[in-house]
């Protein structure tokens, strides 16, 4: 592991090394995690920065009971919490996918193709209750173990499962849906 030295963390460490390495390493997925929790870019930004701020403090503190992935994102999660329950806020629309994937140039109706299925895909998970959306995306964006996911809610590893399995049948219900509501089983 990149920072298991981070378990041995003394006072005499120079925190500012530490946190660039830790910003730069995991800038992106705490910045995605954050505009997955709240819809906003603006709000994605504040947390994110506030994240980095309260590692910062708290590096002393971290014990290694979890990687170091999975502490940014716990702290992550409880910051946009905190942020969602004190601030007003306002829907935002997912125009595009967050990582555009590189390669040969498809074709221009491919390329819109692509992009629709995408937004209609991100638009499902946005829409999804918290508890899901947040199992749904730690699973399947950010690679966590039943466990890790477990440890940073709080919750049962069952009560985790149980969640991604609620969370994965909605989403294939709501795009079964709409496929048959435009038609598409019939170009399937």
């Amino acid at each position: 592991m990149q920072f298991d030295y981070l378990k041995h963390v003394t006072d005499g460490l120079d925190r500012d090394a530490v946190l660039n390495e830790l910003m730069t390493a995991y800038g992106k997925d705490v910045w995605h995690f954050a505009f997955f929790m709240t819809h906003s870019r603006e709000m994605a930004d504040d947390i994110s920065q506030d994240v980095f701020v309260k590692v910062y403090r708290q590096l002393y503190e971290f014990r290694g009971q979890s990687s170091i992935k999975t502490w940014l994102l716990a702290i992550t999660r409880n910051t946009a919490r905190d942020a969602l329950r004190s601030a007003w806020m306002r829907r935002v629309v997912l125009f595009g996918a967050v990582n555009p994937s590189s390669g040969a140039s498809p074709s221009a109706e491919r390329e819109s193709m692509d992009k629709l299925l995408t937004e209609e895909l991100w638009a499902v998970v946005l829409n999804l209750p918290r508890k899901l959306r947040e199992v749904l995306l730690m699973n399947s964006h950010y690679g966590l173990s039943m466990q890790e996911m477990a440890d940073m809610l709080h919750l049962s590893v069952g009560t985790v499962k149980s969640r991604l399995h609620r969370a994965r049948t909605a989403v294939n219900r709501r795009l079964s849906q709409e496929a048959s509501w435009t038609g598409e089983e019939e170009w399937t």
